[in-house]
């Protein structure tokens, strides 16, 4: 089955050939390898015209209007024809065994998704693995599309937001996840993911973060009412835990207006936490600090992860 891998990129002359490197370099070969170019206004174009000349067979590109992401890739996976459909972003790079595995993985197990684990790397060198795998909450796994191998059948009914929403990468992967029948895991970290550089999740724009109450409205109708505890997962994690530490951090003058219109969905669709079995689930630590943010208290609930930041 034919592998195509889409790359939706926007003003990455400096990153991009890593990025194609890593993919055309795979161990087992990309079938179609496919970039939009969302109006890049750097030397992104005439890159990708240039390998697109010296793999013809392989690599494609498309220049359109700045639309986002999401309708990059909306865009590339409409130009595929790949049985087997990958995501890679213009500043990252894969392992070189990355698809072999995964493609080995998802046919063994006769699976619709398979992933692996992802190696974030900063500036200063360091690095940490990120997106855990969890077998007892797969739903955990949403978020991050560019780690997984989805078969063809699973997302051809799915598309990414095209409103230039923030968050679109978790209501895609959380459609798809609740979708497949069944997935497979690599516990490998085959995806690199650069962090620190500018990037639409590296601002001080508080208001942005209410993109997330538009994904979480769009995938009420995917869970509800069936998949309620995965649904208020992804609540209690994506808005009560990440979402309100993010905006906490931030000095926008707005942001206690979004901290209270994040809270007040949590609550409207939570009303007693200690109800929520994805709630108790959670470690004492994550539990404390979801609570914090809960009742209002996200400044106490910042000063806490700083001590802890600290000491580790």
């Amino acid at each position: 089955m034919k592998l195509s891998v889409i790359v939706p990129a926007y003003n990455a002359e400096k990153t991009i050939r890593q990025c194609l490197d890593s993919i055309l370099a795979q161990t087992r070969p990309v079938d179609e390898l496919i970039i939009i170019n969302d109006g890049s206004r750097d030397g992104t174009e005439s890159i990708l015209c240039e390998y697109a000349e010296r793999f013809p067979n392989v690599v494609r590109y498309m220049t359109v209007e700045n639309g986002g992401q999401g309708r990059a890739r909306n865009i590339g996976f409409e130009q595929s024809t790949g049985g087997w459909i990958g995501y890679v972003d213009s500043d990252d790079w894969i392992d070189p065994e990355m698809y072999e595995k995964l493609i080995a993985a998802a046919e063994e197990a006769n699976a619709d998704l398979a992933l692996c684990e992802v190696l974030a790397h900063f500036p200063d060198g360091s690095t940490a693995e990120e997106y855990i795998y969890r077998p007892d909450r797969v739903i955990a796994a949403a978020g991050f599309p560019n780690n997984k191998l989805f078969r063809r059948t699973l997302v051809e009914g799915i598309r990414y937001p095209e409103e230039k929403l923030w968050y679109e990468d978790a209501e895609y992967t959380a459609r798809a996840i609740r979708r497949a029948g069944k997935i497979t895991h690599i516990p490998e970290t085959l995806y690199h993911y650069r962090r620190g550089l500018p990037s639409t999740m590296n601002n001080n724009n508080a208001q942005k973060n209410l993109d997330l109450l538009t994904i979480m409205m769009h995938l009420e109708e995917e869970f509800l009412p069936q998949n309620r505890d995965d649904f208020e997962f992804l609540i209690l994690n994506h808005i009560l835990l990440d979402g309100m530490n993010r905006v906490q951090a931030m000095t926008a003058k707005d942001k206690n207006e979004v901290l209270f219109l994040l809270r007040e969905y949590v609550r409207d669709r939570i009303p007693r936490l200690s109800d929520s079995h994805s709630f108790q689930e959670e470690t004492r630590n994550r539990r404390i600090i979801m609570w914090m943010n809960y009742h209002g208290l996200t400044g106490l609930s910042e000063i806490i992860l700083n001590l802890r930041k600290g000491r580790s």
